[in-house]
């Protein structure tokens, strides 16, 4: 991946080495994310397979709710912000009751990481009342066998103030952002993951041999841990004590005085996008979460645990690798194709101050990017549902194997490419799109989500499609934003000289001709636990050469 990356910065010009230097450095911070996904799942996967022998199923379903309230307290403290704050704004209004001739003027790096400091103070201010609130609600509502756990109340505390204390961190993160430092973020990261893990396994162990009924506590212990290290490792990192950085990680005012400014400390521009951003979040949110609802009124519980677990497994591939590329690729589209402030909400003059050479590189990028993706996905559509029922015997035994999941994670397969080019896509629109474009994007997606629940309905009510209804229901939905963002994306480029060209994304004719004829052999041979290994071992020969061919 990080080969493919780099060498599309050698398209350009040798005038071009500041967007060239941000293309390996994205390149490369894809790389640290990726690893970064890979190693805190590997640790997540073996914290779990020791904590099955101390902690009941009652306990690890507690544990999941208290981490569903820290993830959404994040969530919407700091999303919209983070995504805010990966456009880069070189320039500011000026302010000209003082004489000053041109109307902007360019900004210092140190301006341009005090602003973003400035403005991650507001996920803090949003955390800490989102944090009490959500703390409430859950104590409320909470019924009465999870109020009964052992130590229920000091967990949820204490994860409240690991909330609190992790967004405090926002600042650091913002400038590591800013100056696209991803090594020092993963090493953070990966450092305060191990630590949360030694912390909770040992928590447990200690309890266990103690006769102490910890409850939750050890995983609360953990996150705390968890946050305490990453805002040490962050702020040794950064060199907080040297007097002679050009930013401070508290909130300081820019200078020149400019009237997009509020009090001379926070961008208006910015503000007026990130608000823009926070409610399309929330509705993305909700749409996000929008087929558990439907599987819970249209199935039975059989078909949501198949779901559930199909949905797990399947995206570990997004969450491990899509999701690190795609924080990436939004960072370097906002940082090359950006715009001054006061020409953001002006479409002409928008053209006009966006580079050729820049749009051109961005479109190399994105073009790239999306034909990588689709020859991944290519071999994971060929082999992934002849060989899914064979995996989940191997990871989940017998009992699921049985049941509809390998059907439904056989499905999934066929979603997943759909998942990474959406997400791309969206993050080029998010990268570039003015606050207007972005609520006509929301209007759309309300428009998409009645498709979804209209197939859903069909698929679940009607045609008893099962939890295999509710894929395509989720398909039908990202076929109709990738059409969206698709178009979107287009109309931007060629109106700056560029174009995506649809036809040098797909792969060759023969890479599709021989994935299909894999796909059909590989649903020939009867791949499932138990079969002889001569046929076992051919399915993997044909797995093994549609790889390495496409």
């Amino acid at each position: 991946m990080s080969n493919r990356l780099g060498r599309v910065a050698t398209v350009e010009d040798h005038d071009s080495s500041p967007s060239t230097s941000l293309l390996a450095q994205s390149s490369k911070g894809a790389t640290y994310l990726i690893l970064l996904q890979v190693g805190s799942r590997a640790l997540t996967f073996i914290v779990n397979q020791i904590l099955l022998r101390f902690l009941s199923p009652e306990l690890l379903g507690v544990s999941t709710q208290l981490e569903l309230y820290s993830i959404s307290v994040l969530f919407f403290a700091r999303e919209s912000l983070r995504v805010t704050l990966q456009r880069q704004e070189d320039t500011l209004p000026v302010d000209d009751t003082k004489g000053n001739q041109d109307r902007s003027q360019p900004k210092s790096q140190g301006n341009l990481a005090q602003e973003v400091v400035n403005l991650s103070y507001l996920a803090i201010a949003l955390g800490v009342p989102l944090a009490a609130l959500f703390a409430a609600l859950y104590i409320r509502n909470a019924d009465s066998l999870v109020l009964g756990t052992p130590s229920i109340r000091s967990s949820l505390y204490l994860y409240c103030l690991a909330t609190v204390l992790e967004l405090f961190s926002e600042p650091c993160f913002a400038v590591m952002q800013q100056q696209m430092l991803y090594g020092v973020r993963a090493s953070a990261e990966t450092i305060a993951t191990f630590t949360r893990c030694l912390l909770t396994c040992g928590t447990v162990v200690w309890a266990s041999n103690a006769n102490i009924a910890a409850g939750a506590l050890p995983f609360a212990v953990g996150q705390m841990g968890y946050a305490v290290v990453l805002n040490f490792v962050y702020l040794s990192r950064l060199d907080i004590f040297n007097a002679r950085k050009p930013y401070s990680l508290l909130i300081k005012p820019i200078t020149p005085s400019s009237p997009a400014l509020i009090y001379g400390r926070f961008s208006v521009p910015r503000l007026n996008l990130a608000f823009t951003i926070y409610a399309q979040s929330i509705f993305k949110h909700l749409l996000t979460t929008g087929d558990s609802f439907l599987i819970a009124a249209f199935t039975s519980l059989e078909s949501q645990g198949a779901y559930t677990l199909a949905a797990n497994y399947g995206g570990l591939v997004a969450r491990m690798v899509f999701q690190p590329i795609e924080e990436i690729s939004r960072s370097l589209f906002g940082r090359l194709l950006h715009q001054p402030a006061s020409s953001a909400d002006n479409a002409r003059v928008r053209v006009e101050t966006v580079g050729k050479q820049r749009v051109d590189q961005a479109a190399t990028y994105l073009r790239s990017l999306l034909r990588f993706y689709l020859l991944i996905c290519t071999i994971a559509v060929a082999i992934g549902p002849p060989f899914s029922p064979l995996l989940l015997r191997i990871v989940a035994g017998s009992r699921w194997s049985n049941s509809e999941a390998p059907s439904v994670l056989a499905a999934y397969c066929y979603y997943i490419p759909l998942l990474a080019v959406n997400g791309i896509l969206e993050a080029f629109v998010s990268a570039v799109a003015t606050p207007e474009e972005l609520r006509v994007q929301s209007a759309w997606m309300l428009a998409f989500s009645t498709a979804f629940v209209g197939t859903g309905f069909l698929s679940l009510n009607v045609w008893d499609q099962g939890a295999r209804g509710l894929v395509v229901a989720n398909a039908v939905n990202m076929l109709c934003r990738i059409a969206w963002s698709w178009q979107f994306v287009q109309g931007y480029l060629r109106g700056r000289g560029a174009d995506l060209n649809f036809a040098a994304i797909l792969p060759s004719v023969g890479t599709l001709m021989y994935a299909s004829v894999t796909a059909w052999y590989l649903m020939r041979v009867e791949l499932v636990f138990g079969a002889p290994l001569w046929q076992l071992g051919q399915g993997v020969a044909a797995a093994g050469s549609c790889g390495l061919i496409t």
